[in-house]
């Protein structure tokens, strides 16, 4: 399956920034990827874009082309997301200790088709999306509720949620300290977070370097396990659970060998994916 990603346009404006996680200013260099530049924060070993395209040259790549791709891929995404929360064991044993209000924010949500499912099971349903065509579908089609906005911008109420989820999303967000402050303002006290996003120090990225498929202009930043953990924790989270899953990509070997290759990245948790479940303090 491709990634989809687009090459920076040359009417995209950048500016320079300081890393996101600890606020170091010192970076080496690391890849040049189709007019990207990326480096490694010399403190605390984050991959990131610098310069970095403006938020708003970021959002208007997700047009129709963008549509066309969700919409391809839009029950091979929601199954891999479904894997994710059964693999956090999240139906049976977080939910129950949620707050007793059963809300879920998507952000990032696409189609709206994990919202649909949690819908269908009983839940309220928000999501947040830049793509202008899968909002429309989404609400159309799925009779949820989506905001063709960011988080930022979608002006939600203090601890509105008890569940909000991410996936492969904050790699694209351009100020990822300040998206983890908003998600944290909109969770109620005992609420959870899950975040999902590639894994640096996976063994795919560490096999493949800046041919990693997740190496691309889109993703302005690339987490580690341990830098993601460290970004919710400066936010306030509580890390409760960090998984990794994906051995090796699909068609890049023999089956077999893709399959023993996945089950040790999970057992050992060097995975190409990796999830962060994090609660807010009460």
């Amino acid at each position: 399956m491709r990634t989809f990603s687009k090459i920076p346009g040359d009417s995209e404006k950048s500016r320079l920034i300081k890393c996101p996680v600890c606020g170091g200013k010192q970076f080496r260099r690391k890849w040049e990827i189709e007019g990207a530049s990326f480096v490694s924060c010399s403190d605390c070993r984050l991959i990131l874009q610098n310069p970095q395209p403006f938020p708003t040259d970021l959002k208007a790549r997700y047009d129709s082309e963008y549509f066309d791709y969700e919409m391809q891929n839009e029950e091979s995404f929601f199954k891999l997301m479904m894997l994710g929360l059964k693999d956090a064991d999240f139906f049976e044993k977080i939910v129950p200790t949620l707050p007793d209000k059963r809300n879920i924010l998507d952000i990032g949500c696409a189609t709206g088709r994990l919202l649909k499912h949690f819908k269908l099971a009983g839940w309220e349903t928000a999501g947040v999306e830049p793509c202008v065509e899968s909002v429309d579908f989404g609400n159309r089609e799925y009779g949820v509720n989506i905001r063709a906005v960011t988080l930022e911008n979608a002006e939600f109420s203090d601890s509105e949620f008890s569940f909000v989820h991410a996936s492969h999303l904050i790699e694209h967000v351009s100020d990822p300290s300040a998206f983890v402050a908003e998600v944290v303002r909109v969770l109620l006290p005992g609420g959870v977070f899950i975040c999902v996003t590639p894994s640096f120090d996976g063994f795919q990225a560490r096999l493949h370097g800046s041919s990693w498929r997740s190496a691309i202009p889109d993703h302005v930043t690339l987490f580690s396990k341990s830098t993601l953990t460290q970004l919710l924790k400066n936010s306030g989270l509580e890390v409760e659970l960090v998984r990794t899953w994906g051995g090796l990509a699909v068609g890049s070997v023999p089956g077999w060998i893709k399959k023993i290759a996945d089950v040790l990245a999970k057992k050992w948790n060097f995975g190409d994916v990796v999830l962060v479940l994090a609660r807010k303090p009460l």
